[in-house]
């Protein structure tokens, strides 16, 4: 990093408004030459407009552009790219049906005579694949590859275009641990060959261990900025947030001998050899800790009814009963918070009204006839319970951010009343200051008796937030951990196989 020349990239007193919402408000931002510098904020900090705008999918209201030195508009993507700029979304933007090869140069296919030289793409694609150290035939359909794989090609697009600026957002966010650990090795070969990265993340450790520097957003001003050696978890909470998050993973334990949810012998259509028995405590939460591919969410989508179970015995408050649809799921009381939120868990181009009416919208009725102002007033209280930011519950949901958008998951449920919460990666892509207070909640509803099961691949979390951890191996629950036995080598000794130890309990 050579802080001795001009920035490579430097943005001055960007604004960007959008009805009722100033996303940016005079933001400065300055990237040099080979540096990974780390973009921080809260959910709606205006860290994904500042990327936009960058990348040439937006303009700016104000403010301009400075590349090596140079005032530049970036009208498009196109010019972005020329420019040596490439941004990496979180929702990756591959085709599964092509080849890793024609993903890689698609639209910049090298070309013979007018015609796509394919002999010609596959080794350009094979060179710049080696460059990521993806061992892959480029000839590979995407559709096969792991979702970690497929990041990798990602960044072999990206590099393919000669980019010397990549923006990455949130790129851990579906990835194993192992996968993570090689793209933060690609992050430090990117860096040694001179490539600039400005790296998005709610996953304050990451940030810490690969950031020469960290530029802090909040409400879409620039809230500080930290220098390599001022780096530290604290220091990054304390400018996001503006305040010290004391007590990070609220948790209040309540006893109780009643058996809300007893699973016993539970086959998924996912793990049919693998039967599943275990059960949850009114009040208690539980989380589901794995490597990806343990049959987690399978377990958790059968408990809803997504896919039915194909034998075994579920028991909902002492009743045995058939979940063979989410509507008898929800007709028992059951909801679930699922891990990819804007496919499942919300409707896009809806309110937030209309959202959280759904599961509920029966109750809201009579002849027929939805209750509109009963209707207004479960969305207003529940917009008001979870500190949701939104100017009012008519606004999409689409326009929100993604912590927001969490929430309106979340506030469906709860106006449902549930007696069991089943929560996939309930904060997945959500910054500090939302994860706290979705711990709240999680908290106060356990407290009012809700049973809550969640699955969660970030280990603080479950280690903070879990009464007990039930620990998952290849579809099989491989062992279950007491509160006196937590510990990151104990989940992880299960997670891989390993036999349960004599401390352990098993229900």
């Amino acid at each position: 990093m050579n802080r001795a020349s001009p920035p490579l990239l430097e943005a001055n007193s960007l604004g960007k408004r959008f009805p009722g919402v100033v996303a940016l408000d005079d933001v400065d931002l300055q990237l040099y030459d080979a540096e990974v510098l780390a973009v921080i904020g809260e959910n709606g900090a205006g860290k994904s407009t500042l990327m936009k705008i960058l990348a040439g999918i937006q303009l700016p209201d104000q403010g301009q552009i400075r590349l090596s030195g140079k005032e530049t508009v970036i009208r498009s993507v196109e010019q972005a790219t020329a420019n040596g700029i490439c941004l990496i979304h979180q929702e990756l933007n591959l085709c599964e049906n092509l080849s890793v090869a024609a993903n890689i140069f698609l639209g910049r296919e090298p070309r013979r005579f007018g015609l796509i030289d394919e002999r010609r793409c596959l080794e350009k694609a094979g060179e710049v694949l080696q460059q990521v150290g993806l061992n892959l035939p480029p000839q590979e359909l995407v559709g096969s590859l792991t979702i970690g794989q497929q990041q990798m090609v990602e960044i072999a697009k990206a590099i393919s275009t000669d980019a010397r600026m990549v923006i990455m957002d949130e790129p851990t966010s579906s990835l194993s641990q192992k996968e993570s650990e090689s793209l933060f090795e690609i992050i430090h070969r990117l860096k040694q060959q001179g490539v600039s990265i400005i790296y998005i993340s709610h996953r304050l450790g990451e940030v810490e261990r690969l950031a020469d520097r960290v530029t802090v957003l909040r409400d879409g001003k620039n809230a500080g900025e930290l220098a390599r050696d001022e780096i530290s978890h604290n220091a990054m909470v304390e400018r996001m947030v503006g305040r010290e998050l004391s007590n990070y993973y609220s948790r209040t334990v309540t006893e109780s001998d009643e058996t809300v949810l007893k699973i016993s012998n539970l086959r998924t259509s996912a793990n049919p050899h693998c039967p599943l028995s275990c059960e949850i405590k009114r009040g208690e939460i539980v989380g589901i800790a794995g490597l990806v591919g343990a049959g987690r969410t399978e377990l958790l989508t059968t408990l809803f009814g997504v896919t039915p179970a194909i034998d075994g015995q579920i028991t909902v408050t002492g009743k045995a009963c058939v979940i063979d649809n989410s509507e008898t799921a929800i007709r028992h009381g059951i909801g679930l918070v699922p891990e990819d939120r804007k496919l499942q868990g919300i409707v896009l181009e809806m309110s937030i009204r209309a959202n959280t009416s759904l599961p509920t919208l029966k109750s809201l009725s009579a002849m027929g006839f939805i209750d509109a102002a009963a209707e207004r007033a479960l969305a207003e209280s529940m917009k008001q319970r979870l500190n949701t930011k939104a100017p009012h519950i008519e606004q999409p949901v689409k326009f929100l951010s993604g912590g927001n958008q969490q929430k309106v998951v979340i506030a469906k449920w709860l106006a449902m009343k549930p007696n069991i919460l089943l929560m996939d990666e309930p904060t997945r892509g959500v910054d500090v200051g939302a994860k706290q207070e979705i711990y709240r909640l999680m908290d106060e509803l356990a407290q009012t008796g809700v049973a809550i099961l969640f699955v969660s691949s970030d280990m603080e979390e479950v280690l903070g937030m879990a009464d007990r951890i039930l620990v998952m191996h290849e579809g099989q629950i491989g062992g279950e951990l007491h509160k006196t036995n937590f510990s990151e080598e104990s989940v992880m000794h299960l997670a891989t196989g390993g036999a349960i130890k004599t401390e352990t309990k098993i229900a």
